[in-house]
């Protein structure tokens, strides 16, 4: 009967509607958990059963600080006008309740013993409970509390947080987390099998952020406006990862409709993973090299599963992020040799660690003032350079990973030649070094690359061919720095487009160096992985795709109904144009006629 009830209810209920920058195909539906807007990730771990009064404590002395924090507040009233004044102090007496309400504070210590979980997980849960009743409340002014709620707790966390990040263990099974944004850090520690999706109210397309979502195959929304005073925790939502659309208390109708067209694409999937054996060969027999970008050990399985030859991009700055100490040599190792053993074989290209910007790992964030514009800053091989030690460390591991299969070194963000000379020297000092440790290893100068990913590195290319064996054309970051464009800011995201006439030519002046220079260049930007671009890159040369490993089946399906011919003259009718629109549209009419 209480099923029955729910879906008379839900038929008749008044949906809402949000847009945003949809950065994955997939759909989700599920509960809706807000991340405290400001606090960044949470962190999140157990205690032993002998810590638990000494947690609880602390607990009390944040609720503590916090009661003296609204005291002082309260006596900053009487500086404002008499309505002002007493709006004010109606809310700040509220929170005061709130702050020494049994329900609230007995229930979060409670929390903390039964679970053993630390404080601010504890409070996160607890508010995120009693947020889930008032979103079933009819009642306006009642539900209107919500916000009041919500706002106590980030007065209490704010007062705790001093404890170093960690993952989002203690989020209810299913949720779809909502915040004000998400680093590419915090992304890597969401668990795609126990998250259903998320949405934030910042950042764009072609973000890091927005790349990690798709790498895990997880629906996500970025650039919400309003979202974080529309959406409240509890709530049932629809995320449409395709078209960019977030659901609010969808009605029965909407929720069946959306369920099919899951099933739809599960069924879809299906039907591609049939082509995980079949080579990606074009109608005409050129044979195209499918690989996989991973960051974590996590995604072998489904890279493998996928058909990926390779692994064409292996990032590894997500080693160094979300702790309070940096990886050591053997950590590093361990993780490295995993994945290389797992790849049974096939090639895996290790870039060395892209950080900076904004990928920087909590100590090195102490030690470097924040650049006024951290893209331009100090970051990739610039901070490899200029932190030595730390770079032959991840040398060291990534040397003695390569014993246990094949293995290449890509640098990011090269911008001279000079830059490869200087790693060169880095990497033959750690070879040395290493052969004095332990004589009996058989190491040698594994292949190197450059990443070719700004317009100086294009320009130089022919020069870049003589130090490095390999190119790799990181069409992200090529874009952004050609056109000016910071991919992360969704006020300006409808510009960043990879197709801009700037953009086509310093891929083409890459492929050819490579070619003159005999040198292998592959394409492991985003456009690798979207079926749409196929055509042109194929008619451009590109025989090496690296994307993510839930692209492959889609990028294969389409590379397999074309002929290189074709492709190869469409390519040139498109660099000959000048106009981003009819680049456009000479594409999509490519693909229509396949």
């Amino acid at each position: 009967m209480k099923n029955d009830k729910a879906e008379s209810e839900m038929k008749f209920k008044k949906e809402q509607f949000l847009n945003g920058i949809g950065v994955s195909s997939e759909i989700a539906i599920g509960t809706a958990h807000v991340i405290q807007s400001g606090l960044g990730q949470l962190p999140e771990y157990k205690i032993v059963e002998n810590n638990i009064k000494n947690e609880q404590k602390r607990f009390r002395t944040a609720v503590s600080r916090a009661q003296k924090q609204i005291s002082r507040l309260k006596a900053k009233t009487n500086k404002l006008s008499d309505a002002t004044a007493d709006e004010l102090r109606l809310l700040l007496d509220a929170h005061t309740a709130m702050l020494t309400s049994k329900r609230m504070v007995i229930g979060i210590e409670t929390v903390i013993e039964e679970r053993r979980i630390n404080a601010e997980s504890a409070v996160q849960t607890v508010v995120h409970e009693i947020a889930k009743g008032f979103t079933q409340v009819k009642d306006p002014f009642l539900s209107a509390r919500l916000q009041d709620i919500t706002d106590v707790g980030s007065r209490i966390l704010r007062q705790l947080m001093q404890a170093p990040y960690q993952a989002f263990s203690q989020i209810p099974e299913g949720s779809i987390l909502i915040s004000e944004e998400l680093s590419p850090a915090d992304t890597a520690l969401i668990d795609p099998t126990k998250i259903a999706g998320f949405v934030t109210q910042q950042g764009g397309s072609e973000s890091h952020t927005a790349i990690m979502a798709r790498s895990m195959n997880l629906p996500a929304i970025l650039g919400t406006q309003n979202l974080l005073t529309t959406i409240r925790s509890g709530q049932t939502l629809v995320v449409d990862g395709e078209n960019g659309k977030i659901i609010l208390d969808p009605t029965l109708e909407t929720l069946n409709e959306y369920r099919r067209k899951i099933e739809a694409r599960r069924r879809l999937n299906r039907q591609l993973a049939r082509l995980r054996s079949l080579p990606a060969l074009t109608q005409d027999k050129t044979r195209v090299s499918m690989q996989a970008n991973i960051e974590l050990a996590r995604d072998i399985d489904g890279a493998l599963n996928a058909g990926a030859e390779g692994i064409g991009l292996l990032r590894t700055e997500f080693m160094f992020l979300n702790r309070n100490s940096l990886p050591n040599e053997e950590e590093q190792y361990t993780l490295l040799k995993a994945i290389v053993e797992g790849m049974q074989g096939r090639p895996v290209t290790i870039r060395t660690f892209d950080l900076g910007g904004d990928k920087l790992p909590t100590l090195l964030d102490r030690k470097y003032s924040m650049s006024a514009n951290p893209m331009l800053g100090l970051r990739a091989v610039r901070l490899s350079i200029k932190e030595q030690k730390l770079f032959e460390v991840q040398l060291t591991a990534i040397l003695r990973a390569s014993e246990y299969g094949p293995l290449k070194i890509l640098l990011p963000m090269i911008s001279s030649v000079e830059q490869i000379r200087q790693v060169k020297q880095i990497l033959n000092r750690v070879i040395i070094k290493l052969k004095k440790r332990n004589p009996s290893l058989n190491l040698a100068m594994p292949p190197l690359g450059a990443m070719i990913e700004i317009p100086a590195a294009a320009l130089i290319a022919d020069s870049l061919a003589h130090e490095v064996d390999f190119f790799a054309i990181g069409t992200n970051d090529l874009t952004m720095y050609t056109l000016a464009i910071d991919r992360g800011d969704e006020q300006v995201a409808n510009l960043f487009n990879p197709l801009h006439p700037a953009v086509l030519r310093l891929i083409q002046f890459t492929l050819e160096a490579a070619r003159r220079n005999n040198k292998p260049a592959s394409v492991c930007g985003e456009i690798a992985g979207d079926p749409r671009f196929a055509p042109l890159l194929i008619g451009l040369g590109v025989r090496e795709l690296s994307m993510a490993w839930q692209s492959i089946p889609r990028v294969k399906q389409r590379i397999r109904a074309l002929k290189t011919g074709p492709a190869t003259r469409r390519a040139f009718a498109i660099l000959d144009q000048t106009d981003e629109d009819k680049v456009a549209a000479l594409l999509d009419d490519f693909n229509e006629d396949l």
